[in-house]
């Protein structure tokens, strides 16, 4: 079991690094240039051959098609939360804020989640807020808050709240989408079933943003289509298949679980280093590294959280 752990938790790691591939090179195609409709709607366009081919390898395209048959309206709009109104937002961001920022930004989602649970299911309130949850939540929080002090030093008033304000958009998107799609499909389709789904469902939102791109006269460079194509394939095949494996291996075992889970803090840091490396970005000062490392250690508790509930439960 111990060797699962090991092995799952490094898949973590590894899917946290491909993850991070997202941020940096978002970043990298605002700087060149590459307008963020193009960065978001072509990712998707690209992830859907991708996607398809992983689903008909296992034979399971015709029971996705018969369940999205089922409820048309319902995957469109949850689809079009959970993927386009999380990462439009996402890539608008990083044309003002570096990649380490919105990743840290970003980790706002855990707090997003939590909040959101009681909404989408009533019964759940009393289970789903604690004051424990919340503190380590406002850990969170100071850091980001933290970071984004010392990032108004070096940037407007109006570019601080562009980077910031849609990337608290997406984070409560994000899980809002995809936990009523999973009340939707209450449990009959696997994750890369319901991922391909919810690309389809969100179709309609990158075809109208895509007209939109092409009715202001933007559009994409050869190199932004190529480095679209790497996201879709770093972060939303090759990503999304480590982490699934690595759930896949410790599925039985809640303490490991939460460790795979607290991995993806990890995104922060690589998004760091890959800025520092690709981008050739100065190291961040004292505040934002504070505020980086406290955004770690509230991950890190939430998932020390989840252990605990499990062994006080066993």
């Amino acid at each position: 079991m111990k060797s699962n752990k090991s092995t799952a938790i490094l898949l973590g790691l590894l899917s946290a690094l491909f993850f991070a591939v997202t941020f940096v090179l978002n970043r990298l195609m605002s700087v060149e240039g590459g307008h963020w409709i193009w960065s978001s709607s072509l990712r998707f366009f690209w992830m859907i051959p991708f996607l398809l081919v992983l689903v008909l390898l296992k034979k399971n395209l015709k029971p996705l098609l018969l369940e999205m048959k089922k409820n048309p309206w319902q995957w469109m709009l949850w689809s079009t939360i959970g993927f386009g109104v999380f990462y439009a937002p996402l890539t608008f961001a990083a044309a003002y804020g570096p990649s380490w920022l919105v990743a840290s930004t970003w980790q706002i989602t855990i707090v997003a989640g939590m909040l959101i649970s009681p909404i989408i299911n009533k019964t759940s309130f009393k289970k789903t807020i604690s004051l424990q949850a919340l503190l380590f939540s406002l850990i969170i929080l100071l850091g980001i808050l933290i970071m984004q002090i010392s990032q108004a030093k070096s940037i407007s008033t109006n570019e601080l709240l562009l980077g910031t304000i849609p990337v608290l958009i997406a984070a409560f998107a994000y899980p809002l989408g995809n936990r009523k799609m999973m009340q939707v499909t209450n449990g009959k389709l696997n994750a890369i079933q319901r991922t391909l789904g919810m690309t389809l469902g969100s179709l309609p939102f990158w075809i109208l943003l895509s007209i939109y791109g092409i009715t202001i006269n933007e559009i994409p460079n050869e190199q932004q289509v190529y480095q679209t194509l790497i996201v879709a394939i770093c972060s939303g095949v090759i990503a999304t298949v480590l982490f699934f494996m690595a759930t896949d291996k410790v599925q039985k075992d809640e303490k490991a679980l939460a460790s795979v889970e607290a991995t993806q803090s990890a995104e922060v840091l690589f998004a760091l280093v890959g800025e520092i490396i690709i981008l050739k970005i100065h190291l961040p000062d004292i505040y934002s590294i504070i505020g980086i490392v406290l955004v770690i250690i509230g991950m890190l508790l939430h998932s020390f959280k989840k252990e605990k509930a499990v062994a006080n439960n066993v």
